[in-house]
């Protein structure tokens, strides 16, 4: 059995590519905007509180850091952007690994 067209594009793709997207840079740059989907919601709902319960805004704005919050947000962002390309990046690899051990199996049994 040989390969697809898709698979053997796959494959080139991912051999000149591979290294240059597991570094943590790489991942990083590509995957902030994920994470920053998961950030934006959190800010807006603390911000939105205010609105809604003025007791709950009493007392948060005593106690509250803007820095804390910042902080937070840019960890929660960091840690999402990180996990989703790495998660990326492992599934890709898989993919690559099934791929080339079958035209391994198809090139012994020819």
């Amino acid at each position: 059995m040989s390969l697809s067209a898709d698979e053997k594009k796959f494959l080139a793709y991912w051999e000149a590519n591979r290294l240059r997207e597991k570094r943590l840079t790489t991942q990083l740059m590509y995957g902030l905007p994920m994470g920053i989907l998961f950030a934006v919601p959190i800010i807006v709902n603390f911000l939105m509180g205010r609105f809604w319960y003025k007791r709950a805004d009493a007392v948060g704005m005593s106690q509250f850091s803007p820095t804390v919050l910042v902080v937070a947000v840019l960890l929660i962002a960091v840690f999402i952007a990180l996990i989703n390309r790495r998660f990326r990046w492992e599934k890709l690899e898989q993919q690559y690994l099934e791929i080339q051990s079958r035209e391994k199996t198809a090139k012994i049994e020819d």
